[in-house]
């Protein structure tokens, strides 16, 4: 993989926001949900169609602090616009585990 500048890394806004609703999303083609996150004041409430129906149920993420990328353009998946970009990390079996901060922390909180 190709290296890229400090400079291009400080480029990608990545936030932390809380998870307020989860709906599921069968038009995706992988099993998503159309999560509601809130991130704080400043950004506001945005939303992402996330494929994390096979490792997640709603219940485990509606409160939960996510990761996700705030600054890439809206992308149409299907009907519906994912406007964040939440991140997690694949293990080799195709298995999603959410990137959260290990404690809480303030909604909107930069990640460096």
């Amino acid at each position: 993989m190709a290296q890229i500048s400090w400079q291009d890394f400080e480029r990608v806004d990545m936030r932390v926001g809380e998870v307020l609703g989860v709906e599921e999303y069968p038009q995706a083609r992988k099993p998503s949900y159309v999560l509601s996150i809130d991130f704080g004041p400043q950004i506001g409430r945005k939303q992402s169609i996330a494929a994390l129906a096979s490792a997640y149920t709603p219940e485990e993420l509606v409160g939960r602090q996510v990761v996700a990328v705030v600054n890439f353009p809206v992308k149409q998946i299907g009907v519906r616009r994912s406007e964040v970009l939440v991140l997690a990390a694949v293990n080799p079996d195709g298995s999603l585990r959410l990137i959260e901060p290990d404690a809480p922390v303030e909604l909107g909180a930069r990640i460096r």
